[in-house]
Formats: structure tokens, sequence, C-alpha cells
């Protein structure tokens, strides 16, 4: 529901900030007002297209800022949630216009994009008027309208499901399908390739390990003889281990006599002692390595030439011929077993296939079933909106299979008897039409509907009876959503919970003026429908009309 609107800046509006509760909102005010100025300023915050005139002379910017309040699992919501957006409970959707005609768009100061910002404006209201082009009126939606009335919703998005699933079983057998033809192609190239790899039985980083012991070995005999030479010093006749033993056990047969002495000596020889062990093992592990075999250097390089021709051969890194290996024998797998399980997919698309095509008729029989309903709830609300020679039909048309199912949906009208039934928007004139709408509206009430609607000027070329009735179902309908109603009938306004004037006022001694907005209490609006109902001239008989059409409003 819009709870503020709050307009800075645009055209002859300075500054204005309106409180909107629910029910039905009544905006009146005398011809030039400024009217469709607000409804203009609505709309850019609502993700209309903006331009440099809608800022007001001599600003460098005009602003709009609405704000909502979401009742829980409100449309909105979900569009917050798709666009990683924060908020609960309350929406402030903001536009900026620069006089450059640049526009910034922002929902509870985050800045968006235009488009998301129009997908919020979905969401939140909808604008409806003679020459509307927006809304319910754009055929593409009168399939989910008509199920929405049907309360058939879950039946039309089960078939959206099945087609997915339907889908996904066909890109399945054509993906398997592909797969199987082309294994099939490369069948005796694939044998002799899982062949010669299976010989080759390669292994991941076997490369790898392969050239860095081929490199330890080529360098093994620079330093083998100097590595033996160090080993014979700490190992052979010369080594200075037996004469340091010999010494450490004097020392410790003299240590009682003086330990202060001797026990430092022998304990920093006992640390040489291990360190030169410690070198020995290395030494000796040093030679083991060092100390190669020639022909397992020539194997090396044997094993390492058959790989990396593998890998030229095949056009891969050498480390990925094992996992080249698998994946061929998967081929090979899929040629033999290929059949068998595209048979399996195919039976798989072909019960997806039955399963929607049984359920899209179903939901097309229904929403046959719910148009009829449609169609006589909607003629029914016609011959008080002096629209007693019209007819309204939903027109359900069989078009390709998809995710609506098997139709296509638009709602035609006939104006007159004898007259060629057509699509709504082309056959009804401009108050044709937005009569047309309220009578959808109401009989389609809180379903497949945006939780604020605004109706400007929809009682144009009306009066009295009729009049009264577009007031009777304007009123009617505000029970379940809010409505805003722009309006000239007094007779929509008196049954307005809320009434707003609109009019103009002259600033800097009569240099400009600005469009300004208040809300009525109930002698300014009793005087207001007076002016309406007499024009500029209020009479005492204006005055008193304008009471009985109050206290019949209720």
């Amino acid at each position: 529901m819009l709870t503020r609107l709050s307009i800075r800046d645009i055209v002859l509006i300075d500054r204005l900030d309106i409180d909107f509760g629910a029910g039905l909102a009544a905006l009146t005010g005398e011809t030039g007002a400024g009217k469709s100025i607000l409804l203009d300023a609505f709309a850019l915050a609502l993700g209309a297209r903006g331009e440099a005139a809608l800022v007001r002379e001599g600003a460098e910017q005009g602003q709009v800022i609405a704000a909502f309040d979401l009742a829980k699992g409100h449309p909105a919501l979900r569009v917050l949630a798709d666009n990683d957006l924060s908020g609960d409970g309350e929406l402030i959707v903001r536009r900026v216009q620069f006089a450059d005609g640049r526009t910034r768009a922002f929902v509870n100061d985050q800045p968006v994009s235009v488009q998301v910002l129009r997908a919020f404006g979905s969401a939140l209201v909808e604008i409806h008027g003679q020459h509307d082009d927006r809304a319910f009126v754009d055929a593409a939606t009168h399939r989910a309208l008509l199920d929405a009335y049907g309360g058939i919703g879950g039946d039309a998005a089960e078939v959206a499901r099945l087609w997915e699933e339907r889908r996904a079983c066909q890109v399945a057998v054509e993906n398997h399908r592909a797969e199987v033809e082309r294994a099939n192609r490369e069948a005796d190239w694939l044998r002799h390739a899982v062949e010669e790899l299976g010989k080759l039985a390669p292994e991941t980083g076997e490369e790898t390990s392969l050239a860095e012991r081929r490199a330890t070995m080529m360098q093994a005999e620079k330093v083998a003889e100097d590595l033996r030479s160090t080993h014979d010093s700490i190992t052979g006749p010369q080594s200075p281990v037996p004469p340091l033993a010999a010494a450490i056990r004097r020392l410790e047969r003299r240590a009682l006599q003086a330990p202060a002495l001797i026990d430092p000596v022998v304990k920093s020889i006992d640390a040489a002692l291990t360190a030169m062990d410690e070198a020995r093992a290395h030494l000796e592990a040093a030679l083991r390595v060092a100390d190669y075999d020639p022909q397992e250097l020539e194997r090396i390089e044997e094993r390492l030439f058959a790989l990396r021709a593998a890998g030229r051969k095949y056009n891969v890194p050498v480390d990925n011929l094992a996992a080249l290996r698998q994946r061929y024998q998967a081929d090979l797998a899929l040629i033999d077993a290929g059949a068998e399980r595209l048979a399996a997919l195919e039976k798989e698309a072909q019960a997806a296939a039955a399963k929607f095509s049984k359920a899209a008729q179903a939901l097309s029989a229904a929403r046959k079933r719910v148009a009829q309903k449609l169609d006589k709830a909607v003629n029914g609300e016609l011959k008080p909106l002096k629209l007693e020679r019209a007819q309204f039909t939903t027109q359900i048309d069989s078009e390709s299979e998809g995710p609506n199912g098997l139709d296509r949906v638009e709602f035609w009208v006939r104006t007159n008897p004898g007259t060629r039934p057509g699509p709504m928007m082309k056959v009804a004139s401009g108050g044709e039409l937005a009569r047309f709408l309220l009578a959808l509206k109401v009989v389609l009430a809180d379903r497949g509907s945006a939780p604020t609607l605004v109706f400007d000027e929809i009682d144009t070329g009306v009066g009295g009876a009729v009049a009264d009735a577009i007031g009777v179902r304007l009123a009617r309908l505000a029970s379940g959503v809010q409505v805003i109603a722009v309006t000239h009938a007094p007779q929509v306004a008196a049954r307005a919970d809320r009434h707003y004037l609109i009019s103009k006022d002259a600033l800097s001694k009569g240099k400009r003026v600005a469009t300004r907005v208040a809300e009525l209490a109930a002698e300014h609006r009793r005087e207001e429908i007076a002016r309406m109902l007499a024009g500029a001239e209020i009479t005492a008989e204006a005055r008193a009309a304008a009471d009985r059409l109050i206290r019949a409003a209720g």
C-alpha cells in the first residue's frame, strides 16, 4: 500500500508531501491544476521514462519518493530477494531526475537500475486510464489473470514445471544421441588409442618424477668422487673418530679426580663424534643415490621419450595421458552401452511428454470453464457502466506447446451488436476501455492485481447514474486493495474514504505558479463536491446536492 508520496521540483511542483491510507482516495481539482503532473511524477518513481523537461525551471534536479507498506507475501518482497536488496515491511523507492536528462534510481537507499525499478513498480502499482497501454491491457498478461481468477495458478505452475522436465529430458536425449554418434564415428581410432595407451600405462606425475631422477643421475658422476673422498676421511684409516673415542675413554677415567675440568671436554668431544656419525650417514645416502646403473638411465630416457611422443601424438600434456585413456575407455563403453542408454532416455522423454500433455490438456479445459464464468461476471458489470450493448469475451486459441500450456488467452470485446469482436485494446475507445478495465478489476478483485490501483479520469465523458456506478465499483474494489482515483465526477469523489484537492497557487507576485495538494476535511470536502456539481458559482442547491451525494455514499 502506498503510504506517502513526496515530490520535489517536478514541473509545477516545488515541494509536495501526501500521506495516503487504505481504501478509496479521490484526487479532484480544476482542469490544469496539475493532476497529470502528479501522476507523471508518480510514474517516474515507478520506473517510467525520465526526461529533462520534468525538472522545474531553474532547478538542477527533481526528485520523487514513494513509500509503501508491504504486507506478508507482497510480490515486491520477491523482487527484493531476487536483487539481493534489504528491506522488510517498508519499501521506499526514489527517482532523481537531473536537468541534463540523466536519472538515478534507489530502493531503500540502495542504487538500482531502471529495469529493476520497473520490476518493483509492476509489483507495487497499476495505473489505468483512458489511453493506458500497461497493466493487464497487455494481452501477454491475460492468461495469468484468467488463471488467477479461476484459482488454477497452481495447475499452471505444475504445467510449467512439467514443461521444464520434458525439455530437460529432450535435451538429455539429444546430447546422448550426439555423443553416441560422435563415438561411433571415432570407434576404430578409440580402440587403437585405448590399446596403445594401455600398453604405455602412463601415470599422473610420472614425467616429472622421471625427469628429476634422470637429472640427478646425470649429475651424480661429477660429485661421486668428492663424496667418496669425504667418506674415506671420516671412515678410513686416517679417520679422527678412533683417536677421539680413545681420548674420551682416558679422560673419563680421570673424571673423578677433576670433574670440573674434564666433563666439559668430554661433552664437547662426544658431540663432535655424534656429528661425525650423522655426516657419515648422509654421505652414505648420497653415495647410494650417486651410485647409479647406466642401464637404468637408459631405461628412464626411453620411457620419457615414449611418454612425450604419446603426448605429442594425442596433443595433451603427458600428465593428462592417463585421464585421456579413461575418457577414451568411457567413449568405447558408450558405444557398447549407448543404444541401451539412449532407449532408456527416449522412454523417459516420452513419459515426460505424456505427463505434460495430460496436464496441459486438463489446464486448457479448466481455462475454458473459468473463461465462461469470467465472461458472465464481467458482462454483468457492463450495463451500469453504460456498456449495456457491449459484450466481453475471453478468447482462447491453441498455440504451440510451451511452459504456459497449450493456450493463447486474450480479452476481446464487441462494443455494439452486429459489429465484429476483437482485442479489447484495439476495439474499445478510450472511455470504453477505461470502463472495461474497471469492470474487469471489480470482478478480479484482489486476484491478479497489484496492491495499489490508480485510475486516471476513467469517468470522463459520463455522468449521472454511470458516474455513480463507477464510484460504487471503485469503492467496492477499494475494500480489497488500495484505490487512488483522479476524477471529475462528484459521484466518485463522494464515495472516497479520503479526498484530496489539487490546486495551483501563484508565487513570487504571480511570476510563477506551484501545484498544491491538500486533504479535505468534511466541510471543505462538501464545498469541493458542490463545485464539481455547479462549476464556478457554488449555490445552495449545489451544496445540498453534495450533502445528498455524501450521505448516499454512506
